[in-house]
């Protein structure tokens, strides 16, 4: 095993030679990489997909029951009227709505526009009668009426004196949809300067900040033209785009400072080929194996079987590993052609050197190593407490910016409407026979009553609501009669709301749609029996909501598993040491944890509301610890890759536990602090987002990435280095022998 390790060690020396040989055949191939890519990359932003996808839930069951047996519509836009002094009963209000609605009526994809007016519906206006809404059904699946939605929208235009908002799945997820391209533009042109600024500081010439630079727009470029290649055979979440400006952006540059800076180091001894052999050999190598940490982080994106997460790993794992070749291959070809002069163009003074200060940074630590290693940790597990507090919910109009009109349009609804006015829980039942069957019928009727007396139930509808005056008996008979002797209103409904063994009852609520109480409610339901023979299966806004989150949750624990495990392996197989990974891993957590109680502290507690421009829901969003976790805990193995493969280098060369630690702060300190800062201005940039979610993440990583670039890795590692001492290293003798055994230099 040691001659492979050291073949392969060999191996990366020579291909940094080699890249340094055929430099301009490796330029030239990135370049037309780029080139082709530039020409796709465009057109990745029509072809992703809002919301969680279909996953196999109840409430999708439901929902893909009703299309098949009743031809339910899956698309909507809920248009809603309000006039401060007009009511829905006057003839000019009725015409304003009517004609505002006329420019949809021959829209070929509008199948049916549904009015207080056209459909005697008196549940469609509220109270005081000046506000009222339409529902326009779209013949088009949801992601189409999503594409369509802008065009259908522009031929709304508000009557005078009326306020008008477009809302509804569809609104929302358009709506979604843009606020995610605009925060990409705004944190793009917030963070590049700043990025630019920090690099500056660290390599102080214009040639050596040019290059993390470019390698980030390579990585960033060629990973959309990958991620609208995957959008042709599988759905894309949107939010792939944000995950891939930050990794493409932050990893590749991170990447890229650890080579530049080793090989500037290895100039200082070496020629310019043996400079980049050694540099791959040693920063490369680290590369590679930070790369392979973060991708299994990301790939636990993958065991959740949801759109929205898969795309998340398919997005994160190809601009990671586009990453790790775009800097073991075009990087080290562009040193080959820079030489000596990535040191050109200065625009800074020469910086006294601060490396020192990370040396007795790292002696004062280790002279005291329980008096900093105790804080330290009392520290962070104070920062996550309120994590203990957490609870979980999943937003619905909530997640867009506060101005928003399809958030503002489903907010006036639920004031003036009821809270569950447009969210009704909606119960789809499935007999054995026919619905129409008096035992049914009995059953339905049981059902809905006992629905209509509970206090959280504002009405019912369905085939056995129609009239309150009618009972139970009088509804068996009735159905007994054929279709075309009942009265028009009883016929209808059953047209509408009946396919022979299949049919639906709406359950109008006084609760919000995201609220505990609903979601209580939505199990009651499903914990009944409505009769023999009759299959209910449960959807809605709450259900399906309610449902992703359960589904999300029950597989998070199967994630943590897999990526602890899989890291701890890794690093095991790197350091050739049991004690290590676990620490690594145990600090990691540690981080997390803490980036998790401030999710809690900003989000569900609402503080700082004013600072970051958000209002508080009262939870923290479901995503978001998944997200973080997946992604934190692979980001921060970088910076523990980078510092113990340094310190590595000086134990394997000296056997001095705490010399090699002290050593190797000094040389990646800055580094790492730099690598962090850089990442750390990314993320913030994100936390400039008007959508909840992407604030959420932007604040939550950029915390965790700080306390573990400054607390974690310049206090607690050397600290705890020095309690371990030569225990680090330490691995069984029958592991000794199965894990490759190296030396970490070139």
């Amino acid at each position: 095993m040691a001659d492979i390790s050291l073949e392969w060690m060999d191996m990366l020396f020579r291909l940094g030679l080699l890249m340094v040989r055929f430099r301009w055949l490796v330029i030239a191939a990135w370049l037309v990489a780029f080139l082709v890519a530039g020409a796709f990359a465009p057109r990745v932003l029509t072809e992703l997909t809002a919301g969680f996808g279909n996953p196999d839930t109840e409430g999708q069951r439901g929902l893909e029951l009703l299309a098949e047996k009743l031809g339910e519509d899956e698309a909507f836009i809920t248009v809603v009227f309000s006039h401060d002094t007009l009511r829905a009963a006057d003839p000019d209000y009725r015409r304003a709505v009517e004609h505002t609605l006329a420019g949809l009526a021959d829209d070929p994809h509008v199948a049916q526009i549904a009015t207080l007016y056209n459909g005697g519906n008196p549940n469609m206006v509220s109270d005081n009668g000046h506000t009222s809404y339409a529902l326009v059904s779209l013949n088009v699946t949801l992601d189409e009426g999503i594409d369509l939605y802008s065009g259908l929208r522009d031929s709304l235009s508000p009557p005078e004196g009326f306020r008008l908002w477009a809302t509804g799945a569809v609104a929302i997820f358009s709506t979604l949809n843009t606020a995610v391209e605009d925060d990409l533009r705004r944190s793009e042109a917030i963070s590049l300067p700043l990025v630019l600024v920090a690099l500056a500081l660290v390599f102080g010439t214009l040639v050596a900040t040019a290059m993390p630079l470019a390698m980030a727009a390579m990585t960033v470029v060629i990973t959309m033209a990958l991620v609208y290649a995957i959008t042709q055979v599988t759905d894309v979440s949107i939010f792939v785009l944000n995950i891939a400006i930050f990794l493409g952006i932050g990893i590749a540059i991170d990447y890229t400072l650890l080579l530049v800076s080793r090989f500037r180091e290895e100039l200082l001894q070496r020629d310019k080929a043996e400079a980049v052999g050694a540099t791959m050999a040693t920063a490369g190598r680290a590369v590679i194996f930070s790369g392979l940490t973060t991708m299994v982080g990301l790939s636990g994106f993958f065991f959740i079987p949801i759109m929205f997460f898969r795309s998340f790993g398919l997005g994160g794992v190809t601009v990671v590993l586009l990453s790790v070749l775009v800097v073991t291959t075009l990087v080290p070809a562009m040193l080959g052609v820079l030489g000596t002069r990535i040191n050109s163009f200065r625009v800074l003074p020469v910086a006294r050197s601060s490396r020192g200060v990370w040396h007795r940074l790292a002696l004062g630590v280790m002279r005291y190593p329980l008096l900093v290693a105790v804080p330290v940790i009392l520290l962070l597990a104070l920062l996550g407490a309120p994590f203990l507090g957490v609870k979980i919910g999943a937003p619905w109009a909530s997640v867009l910016p506060r101005d928003a009109e399809a958030r503002l349009g489903w907010e006036t609804v639920e004031q003036e409407l009821g809270p569950g006015a447009l969210s009704p829980i909606t119960i789809v039942l499935q007999v054995e026979g026919d619905v129409l069957e008096p035992v049914i019928i009995g059953a339905l009727h049981d059902f809905t009553r006992d629905m209509e007396a509970d206090p959280r139930v504002e009405r019912v509808n369905s085939i056995v609501s129609i009239d309150p005056s009618i009972g139970r008996e009088q509804y068996q008979q009735m159905y007994v009669l054929p279709l075309e002797t009942l009265p028009l209103e009883v016929s209808a409904a059953v047209q509408a709301l009946v396919f022979t063994d299949v049919t639906m009852i709406n359950v109008f609520t006084n609760l919000e749609a995201a609220s505990d109480e609903a979601e209580a409610f939505v199990d009651e339901i499903r914990a009944r029996e409505i009769g023999p023979g009759i299959t209910a299966l449960v959807t809605g806004v709450t259900a399906a909501q309610k449902d992703i989150t359960d589904l999300m949750y029950r597989y998070f624990p199967l994630v943590i598993l897999y990526v602890v495990l899989a890291t701890y392996l890794v690093l095991m197989v790197l350091f050739r040491s049991v004690v290590l990974p676990l620490k690594a891993v145990i600090m990691n957590v540690m981080s997390i944890f803490a980036s998790y109680g401030a999710l809690v502290f900003i989000f569900q507690q609402g503080n700082f509301e004013g600072l970051l421009a958000f209002r508080s829901v009262g939870y923290t969003e479901a995503t978001i610890p998944i997200i973080v976790f997946c992604i934190v805990f692979g980001l921060s193995m970088d910076y523990e890759v980078f510092l113990l493969s340094r310190i590595k280098e000086a134990y394997d060369e000296t056997g001095d536990n705490t010399g090699s630690v002290a050593v190797g702060l000094e040389k990646t300190g800055r580094i790492i602090t730099s690598a962090a800062l850089i990442l750390v201005l990314v993320a913030a940039a994100f936390a400039t987002s008007d959508v909840i979610v992407v604030k959420a993440f932007g604040v939550a990583t950029a915390i965790a990435i700080l306390l573990d670039a400054t607390a974690v890795r310049a206090l607690l590692v050397p600290a705890l280095m020095r309690i371990l001492g030569d225990w680090n290293w330490w691995a069984p003798r029958f592991l000794q022998r199965m894990l490759p055994q190296h030396r970490m230099t070139a």
